[in-house]
């Protein structure tokens, strides 16, 4: 009765680190999708803020040539024509 003891011991022991080996090979492959996932989302967080860096940069060039243009118009005067040079008469 030992020896087949044993041997039913011995069948729960492989089919135990079978049952692990799947568990522990599965796992791995989920931390390997979750890190390849992890690095997409920070290239996509990079694009992003690389972007808006520059559309933030054509903002300020933008908003400070609208200052300028607000500047001109109002030291020049009434009879001035920012767009148009007509020949005088």
């Amino acid at each position: 009765m030992a020896a087949e003891e044993v041997l039913q011991s011995v069948d729960h022991y492989k089919t135990e680190i079978e049952r692990l080996t799947k568990e522990l090979t599965e796992t791995t492959h989920e931390k390997i999708q979750a890190a390849e996932y992890g690095l997409v989302v920070l290239e996509e967080k990079l694009t992003l803020k690389q972007q808006y860096d520059e559309l933030e940069a054509e903002y300020d060039s933008l908003k400070q040539e609208l200052e300028q243009l607000k500047e001109e118009k109002n030291n020049s005067t009434p009879g001035d024509c920012c767009c148009l040079d007509f020949p005088s008469e």
